[in-house]
C-alpha cells in the first residue's frame, strides 16, 4: 500500500514540475462589495487603461487605416479575469471600455464611433469566450479573439461611415489581431505579477 501511495506521489509531482501555459481564468464570482475600494481599484485601472491608449498614440502610424495594437486591452482582459475585483467584472470592463471611447473624443468624431464599435465587440466576445472555455484557453487565446472582435467592430463602423470600400482592409486587419492578440496575452502574463502587487 505504502509503495502505491509513493508512486501516485511521484506522479503527482511529476505532473506539478511540467511547464505549462497559464490558463485563463472564467469570469470569476466578485467578492462582497466595498464601495470605496471598488471605485479606487476601478479608478486606477481605467487610468492605466488611458495612459496604454495614449502610449500607443503616440507610436508610429500603422499603414493600416485605424489599425492600433490595442495595449489597452490588457486592462480589459484582466479586470475580466482578476478575482481581486469587488465588483462585477463585465459592467467594470464595459465601463473602461467607454473610458477609453471618450478619450477618442480627442481624435475626431470618427475615431470615437470606431473606438466605441471596437471596444465594445471586443470586451463581450472576450467575456463570452472566458464563459464558454471554463479555464481551457490561455490569455494569448482570449486576446487574440479580443483583437479580432475589436477590428471586426471598427471595420464595420468604417464601413458604415466610409462605405463598404474599407472592406478591403479586412484581411490585413485579421492578420494584425493575430500579432496584436499574441502580444497582449502574452504581456498580461508578464504583468499578472506586478498587478497582484498591486493588489488591484
Amino acid at each position: 500500500m505504502d509503495h502505491f501511495i509513493s508512486k501516485e506521489a511521484a506522479r503527482t509531482a511529476s505532473r506539478n514540475n511540467h511547464p505549462t501555459i497559464p490558463m485563463a481564468p472564467s469570469l470569476p464570482k466578485p467578492k462582497q462589495i466595498c464601495p470605496a475600494l471598488t471605485a479606487a481599484q476601478l479608478g486606477l485601472l481605467a487610468a492605466l487603461a488611458l495612459a496604454l491608449s495614449f502610449l500607443e498614440a503616440l507610436l508610429p502610424v500603422l499603414p493600416i487605416p485605424g489599425a492600433r495594437l490595442g495595449l489597452s486591452n490588457i486592462v480589459i482582459m484582466y479586470v475580466l479575469t482578476s478575482p481581486r475585483l469587488r465588483c462585477p467584472h463585465l459592467p467594470a470592463a464595459l465601463g473602461i471600455t467607454a473610458a477609453k471611447a471618450l478619450f477618442a473624443l480627442f481624435r475626431g468624431g470618427s475615431a470615437f464611433f470606431m473606438s466605441a464599435a471596437g471596444g465594445l465587440l471586443s470586451t463581450l466576445v472576450m467575456a463570452l469566450v472566458l464563459r464558454l472555455s471554463r479555464d481551457r484557453l490561455s490569455y494569448i487565446g482570449v486576446g487574440i479573439s479580443g483583437a479580432i472582435a475589436h477590428n471586426a467592430g471598427q471595420l464595420l463602423m468604417a464601413m458604415a461611415l466610409l462605405g463598404h470600400a474599407m472592406l478591403y482592409y479586412a484581411p490585413w486587419l485579421l492578420l494584425l489581431a493575430l500579432a496584436a492578440g499574441t502580444l497582449t496575452g502574452l504581456a498580461l502574463n508578464l504583468l499578472m505579477p506586478a498587478l497582484n502587487r498591486l493588489n488591484v
